[in-house]
């Protein structure tokens, strides 16, 4: 695996045999600030696995970042192993302590296979954890704020494809009623969309039907992509959009929570073709770094929750600049992403006092 033509400014490979850790901290860019990227735990099949995720999502990071407008960079860490097992609090804070010693250049938080409580053992070690629980100053849930934004990023492309900027009346087909898909159910049910779910977990997806009647479910993702719908939302783990779903999808919009959403690049362009609006998923699901850093100011939910509404501002100039451009909307978005990482990134280059 090519590490030094990634372009990522640091990747370190963490170890210790007693408590079982085995990471990598990925660093792509702190041209905006400190790398913040969240720390999944995974039970990856080799390690070359483990840091091709960890390179893949530490650059979407610096993208999401800028587009957020947060003074922020983009890192990732992955831990391998199961955390329903392997997970302990010796190995959450001899983690810490590797976080520690890169001085605050990352800054982790939560992602897939670790919660609030964890981020609160890894803190003890280390200044540079954030998305820590409620009861420890931190900001909580950063799923509410996430689903928050994945809606007004859903709701800019509404408006983009049928004028309005609503989901009344339309079918939105969510894959995957997790933290952040049951949250986005909640408000598109408010809102008047039809729901059709999925779940590999059938104890989440009884969940969402017991607080909505109305909301179908079918068997898998497989269905839930032949099943007649609006809008395709993606909440689940990546790759979920490759050549074979795109070929089958009747959606007019795809805009979901889900991280890393394209199989391969080229599906942006065979999405184009078949005249479906993708909303990149590192555009959209931004409200949960959002919150996270919001943390870092003496958390506020009022005032993170309406930072995230700005994604929806977001989302209309970069669909506006897609057809302006004659270019798929994550081109587009690449190019807002960075053009800031430029011009506010330079500013580091002018010497202050002292």
């Amino acid at each position: 695996m090519d590490i030094l033509g990634s372009g990522h400014e640091q990747v370190v490979f963490c170890s210790d045999e007693e408590s079982g850790l085995r990471a990598v901290v990925a660093i792509h860019s702190t041209a905006l600030g400190p790398a913040l990227g969240g720390t999944r735990f995974h039970p990856y099949a080799t390690e070359d696995a483990a840091v091709a995720d960890a390179l893949r999502l530490s650059r979407a990071m610096t993208y999401k970042n800028s587009l957020a407008g947060l003074d922020l960079g983009g890192g990732k860490a992955v831990i391998i192993g199961d955390p329903r097992t392997d997970k302990t609090e010796a190995l959450l804070r001899a983690y810490g302590r590797f976080v520690e010693a890169l001085g605050g250049r990352y800054l982790t938080a939560c992602d897939v296979g670790t919660y609030n409580a964890d981020l609160d053992v890894v803190a003890r070690e280390t200044r540079f954890a954030h998305g820590r629980s409620l009861a420890y100053g931190g900001c909580g849930d950063s799923s509410v704020l996430t689903a928050y934004g994945v809606f007004q990023g859903m709701r800019a492309a509404a408006e983009h494809c049928w004028g309005q900027p609503s989901l009344a009346g339309r079918t939105v087909a969510v894959a995957g009623v997790g933290k952040v898909g049951s949250e986005l159910v909640d408000l598109l049910v408010a809102d008047g969309a039809e729901l059709v779910v999925t779940d590999v977990d059938a104890a989440a997806v009884d969940r969402v039907r017991t607080r909505h009647s109305t909301v179908r479910a079918v068997a898998d993702t497989a269905e839930l992509v032949r099943t007649p719908h609006d809008v395709y939302a993606p909440c689940a783990l990546g790759g979920a959009l490759d050549a074979d779903t795109v070929a089958a999808l009747p959606a007019r919009i795809v805009c979901g929570g889900a991280n890393n959403q394209l199989a391969t690049p080229d599906v942006a362009d065979q999405l184009v073709a078949r005249g479906i609006l993708y909303a990149p998923d590192y555009l959209v699901n931004a409200g949960g770094v959002i919150q996270v850093e919001d943390e870092r100011h003496g958390f506020s939910f009022a005032r993170a929750q309406a930072r995230a509404a700005g994604i929806f501002d977001v989302a209309r100039r970069v669909f506006g600049a897609a057809d302006a451009e004659g270019v798929p909307p994550v081109v587009a978005a690449d190019r807002l992403a960075e053009e800031r990482i430029r011009s506010v990134g330079r500013l580091s280059t002018i010497r202050l006092p002292g």
